[in-house]
């Protein structure tokens, strides 16, 4: 079996163990490369069909070509999906854009306070309509008890130290001393009553496997991964205040995997232009402990 089939083969197990093991399990789609490969991956899982929603965090501050891509692979695909918003600091104006408080501080408010809020159901949840073509307010408030995430262990530091089945409080706060040990392929999936679970099926992959599968598998991505003739691309995604391109004339899937093959990036972070990551210390250690992604 080749390498990128055993990554496949045990992130589709993990995927059917979790939807097997789990109630009120969803996913989180941040639209990035790396969870558009795990939606990829569940839709192998289940033949097709995603049987469990997908949770996005919108920010307001996304590039708009993000939206615009996971709107229309909504509906292409039919997908369950959920937006989570933090309305009341936007409405307050609350933000790093707005000049009231630094990108950390924003990150808590925008990001995983909406995320909290949503995944517990004390916060307005938005699902996409497909009659009407339009998100319209979620009637549900039932809590999610474990999602699923597309998170790498090489991608940044603090991740290093996530486990495939990663317990948390039920304020989501994450002890990272506190971590059920995952040896021989072995995992815990029996939890305490109160336990939020997160769940990390891509966590052995590397950023150099994620392409070389969306180019075995056609998958389509956001195009901002890409050179349009300006000698940029982004590497990572995220709000646009916050998020820089990369020097690089990659134009497709293919150069970007000979980029990296090249070295290129060997000493170059791949969240690099994430400027919250700095601010943190040139990690997300801070955030994820309080339930960041």
């Amino acid at each position: 079996m080749k390498h990128l089939e055993r990554l496949e083969a045990t992130s589709i197990h993990i995927i059917r163990e979790s939807y097997a093991n789990f109630k009120n399990l969803g996913m989180l789609w941040s639209i990035g490369k790396d969870s558009t490969v795990l939606l990829w991956l569940v839709k192998k899982a289940f033949f097709g069909h995603v049987p469990f929603p997908l949770i996005h965090i919108d920010t307001h501050y996304k590039i708009p070509e993000m939206i615009e891509y996971r709107d229309r692979l909504t509906k292409e695909w039919h997908l369950n999906m959920i937006v989570g918003v933090n309305e009341s600091a936007l409405e307050k104006k609350e933000t790093f854009p707005d000049g009231a408080v630094d990108r950390i501080t924003c990150c808590k408010k925008l990001k995983t306070e909406a995320l909290r809020d949503t995944l517990s159901g004390t916060g307005r949840r938005y699902i996409f309509d497909h009659e009407s073509g339009r998100y319209v307010v979620d009637p549900s408030h039932e809590p999610f008890t474990a999602i699923i995430l597309g998170i790498r262990s090489d991608e940044e530091g603090s991740r290093s130290k996530e486990r495939y089945f990663s317990p948390r409080n039920t304020a989501n706060e994450w002890d990272v001393g506190n971590q059920p040990p995952e040896f021989w392929n072995q995992f815990k999936t029996d939890f305490a009553p109160g336990t939020h679970l997160r769940i990390h099926p891509l966590l052995d992959w590397t950023e150099l496997n994620i392409w070389e599968y969306i180019e075995q598998e056609n998958i389509p991505t956001v195009s901002l991964y890409y050179d349009h003739g300006e000698g940029v691309r982004y590497r990572s995604l995220g709000c646009w205040p916050c998020t820089s391109p990369v020097e690089s004339s990659a134009k497709n899937v293919h150069e970007i995997i000979e980029e990296l093959r090249s070295g290129k990036f060997a000493k170059i972070a791949e969240r690099s232009g994430r400027a919250q990551d700095k601010d943190d210390g040139g990690g997300l250690e801070t955030l994820r402990k309080e339930g960041y992604m």
